[in-house]
């Protein structure tokens, strides 16, 4: 699989988001174990989940536990995977979703996260979303203490404006290297950031790569193009989405989520799709 850059480490340039496997209807441990050995047999090697990314109060760090568990079960050697986790966004089990970007509490909760992933240090740990009741440049130093006590490795943050991320720069001394937010053929709104995450060379990594495209035949008006892309390269719509995403800037790196096999052995297929400048400038109309 083509490779990028997140803050220095070589990653797949598609990676697997994990949150489907662990709210809400999510599958079997059986399953999405499969899924995740899948994902590391097509060549993915960046992962990306979150504390909070649980069904019920009680199970809080679900998605680690379970990546932790299917990534040392693999067979394969696993010394080049990155695993990305987040923090500061709660589910108190209710169906909402809360913030909490305390400094304290960030950095304890990158502790517990540490504790299910059972590495030596976070590979990538990234402030989930911002908390209104707190100083962003609070939160934010929290990731910097972490990184100088060792816990984590790299500094990321996610669901952020562009004055946010400028900002998060500042605080970790240029050391941020990863900005996550949502985007899609139908939610576009982060171009902005995407366009500066690129300017400065930081990674920028979308979530819900794929929301809006939907299954052959599926497709509103708005994706035709994409379905048309597809059917001209004999893909799924899915692969061309991420394709598209991809040809953006060279620091994109999609993480769509997946909880069956079959989904992410068709969406790393998109890292060596070539679209034509034609295609490319259709699908960003």
């Amino acid at each position: 699989m083509n490779k990028r850059v997140i803050g220095g480490q070589v990653v797949s340039a598609i990676g697997l988001g994990g949150m489907p496997m662990s709210i809400e209807g999510r599958p079997s441990e059986a399953q999405s174990t499969e899924t995740i050995h899948a994902a590391l047999d097509a060549g993915v090697t960046f992962f990306d989940t979150a504390d909070a990314y649980h069904w019920h109060a009680d199970e809080v760090g679900h998605n680690e536990t379970l990546f932790a568990k299917a990534i040392s079960s693999w067979s394969g050697d696993t010394t080049g995977v990155l695993v990305a986790t987040k923090g500061g966004h709660l589910r108190p089990g209710d169906g909402r979703w809360t913030q909490n970007g305390h400094p304290d509490y960030l950095k304890e909760a990158a502790k517990a996260s540490l504790a299910r992933l059972g590495d030596d240090a976070i590979g990538l740990y990234q402030f989930h979303r911002p908390d209104p009741a707190v100083p962003y440049a609070d939160s934010v130093g929290a990731l910097r203490d972490l990184l100088d006590e060792g816990v984590i490795r790299m500094a990321g943050i996610s669901n952020a404006s562009v004055d946010q991320i400028r900002e998060a720069q500042q605080v970790l001394d240029g050391n941020l290297v990863s900005v996550q937010n949502r985007f899609s053929p139908s939610f576009r709104s982060s171009q902005s950031e995407l366009e500066y995450a690129n300017e400065i060379g930081i990674a920028f990594l979308p979530w819900s790569p794929l929301g809006g495209i939907g299954k052959a035949g599926e497709l509103g008006s708005s994706n035709d193009a994409f379905q048309q892309v597809a059917d001209a390269h004999g893909v799924s719509p899915q692969q061309v989405a991420l394709a598209w995403e991809l040809a953006l800037a060279p620091v994109v790196v999609p993480i769509p989520g997946a909880s069956k096999a079959r989904s992410i052995q068709d969406s790393v297929l998109a890292a060596d799709l070539v679209l034509t400048d034609d295609e490319l400038s259709a699908l960003s109309a």
